[in-house]
């Protein structure tokens, strides 16, 4: 099916940033041409709207789209291990398949919402594993949006699950299905013993498709793996060969300078999660550091990659005054480069001849010019999801008007509000978690 979008200023690159203004033909799924639209193809009025490369959020948990508003009723947790033994660990185990699925349909239409086109998520649910990536992709599917799915494998519930999440991985990574593709998850060095790591890293090599595991997010992370191991986390990872340029390390906040050298000479994906480290206290990650391998991610906090990337800047620029204001798209552009990787698309995150047509139109007129040298600017100061006004991801239109166009919004909305309900009355029967790591008083 053929479409133009019309009239319209189109952003074809983030980074370095290429404005122009032609109309747009998709046919096939993919751009086929900036200008020239043949006489009666369909067409989409975009006049006063910027066409942008739809947003990748480079490291989420989906599952705690039901989690706003949960009640809390338990003593505050007062450091990051007790915000994972009374919060998510918990969350996590009161998951079905129910409600796997109803956090799916509802974090992928708030990021389609904001303007977000792929995911990359990294699932857990120990008491409903097998099957739980189905259940995912197959949510996704039905909204439309673009996914990266893994099974976040760990031992904090014992080896059988362990197990079990070991072979989630293996095998939803043999499937495969037209917007999804897996990774090898795992938690993070500090709940994994070395049989468990040396499994992830084993499913990773037989796939090819890299591990996408937490690193150093709190120092109970570092001070787990020396006092088991004698080594720093990254090092660590890097013994059991995990450490490559298809991996994911999500956070890297207290990483040292031997660890970030590992990084950088191995290649492997930094993800970044600004608002995620200043909500947990967990510390600020050397971005500058890590190189032009830094991506962004929500790590949950919902799919707006405008409010994530902004948030990102501003806490960088508090700690770096010469940081320019083209940063956020500088960590935009590799994110969506991370997404063309594993789908094998080269040119997913760009809006020119060949690509595939995952873009976001924002009803956004500016009020001052906007060209190739002032777009920072505008993201920064500008740009947010409200102006949202059409999504589509492989030229099929999933966002209409600011609304689902595949699947009833009210509707998936009043059945999330249930099934939240449902998970919290579980959730007040889940105690804490008793796993705690090694070197931690």
């Amino acid at each position: 099916m053929s479409l133009a979008l019309v009239g319209g200023t189109v952003l074809v690159a983030l980074h370095p940033p290429a404005v122009v203004r032609a109309d747009l033909l998709i046919d096939g799924g993919r751009i086929a041409a900036l200008g020239g639209v043949p006489t009666g193809t369909p067409t989409r009025d975009c006049s006063g709207c910027l066409i942008i490369p739809g947003n990748v959020n480079g490291h989420t948990h989906i599952y705690s789209a039901l989690a706003r508003g949960m009640p809390y009723r338990l003593d505050p947790p007062a450091n990051f291990l007790q915000i994972l033994q009374r919060v998510w660990w918990r969350l996590d185990r009161a998951l079905d398949e129910e409600s796997i699925r109803a956090s799916a349909l509802l974090g992928g239409m708030e990021a389609l919402l904001s303007g977000t086109t792929t995911l990359i998520d990294h699932h857990a649910s120990p008491n409903a594993i097998d099957g739980s990536l189905d259940i995912l992709a197959d949510a996704f599917a039905r909204l439309g949006v673009r996914s990266i799915l893994c099974y976040e494998v760990t031992d904090r519930d014992g080896p059988e699950r362990a197990h079990a999440g070991i072979e989630e991985n293996r095998r939803f990574l043999r499937t495969q299905q037209p917007l999804t593709r897996g990774l090898a998850g795992a938690h993070a060095s500090f709940t994994m013993s070395p049989e468990t790591l040396a499994g992830c890293v084993e499913v990773a090599r037989q796939s090819r498709s890299g591990m996408h595991i937490h690193v150093a997010e709190d120092l109970a992370d570092e001070a787990d793996a020396q006092a088991r191991f004698g080594r720093r986390v990254v090092q660590r990872l890097e013994d059991a060969g995990a450490l490559d340029e298809r991996a994911i390390l999500a956070h890297c906040v207290h990483v040292d300078e031997g660890e970030i050298a590992a990084i950088r000479e191995r290649g492997a994906t930094v993800a970044h999660n600004a608002r995620s480290n200043m909500n947990n206290a967990v510390g600020r990650a050397r971005v500058g550091a890590l190189g032009e391998r830094v991506v962004l991610g929500t790590d949950g906090i919902g799919g707006d990659m405008f409010a994530e990337s902004q948030a990102a800047y501003w806490r960088a620029r508090e700690d770096d005054v010469f940081l320019t204001i083209a940063w956020p798209l500088e960590r935009l552009a590799p994110t969506a480069r991370v997404a063309s990787r594993i789908f094998e698309e080269p040119q997913l995150g760009r809006i020119e001849a060949g690509a595939p047509a995952d873009l976001t139109v924002l009803a956004y007129d500016p009020p001052t010019p906007l060209h190739e040298g002032n777009l920072a600017g505008h993201w920064i100061f500008g740009l947010s999801a409200r102006y949202v006004r059409d999504v589509l991801v492989a030229g099929e239109m999933v966002v209409t008007g600011g609304r689902l166009a595949k699947v009833d919004q009210d509707g998936l909305i009043a059945e999330a509000a249930v099934e939240a309900e449902r998970v919290w009355r579980r959730l007040e029967e889940i105690p804490p978690h008793t796993f705690t790591p090694a070197g931690v008083a």
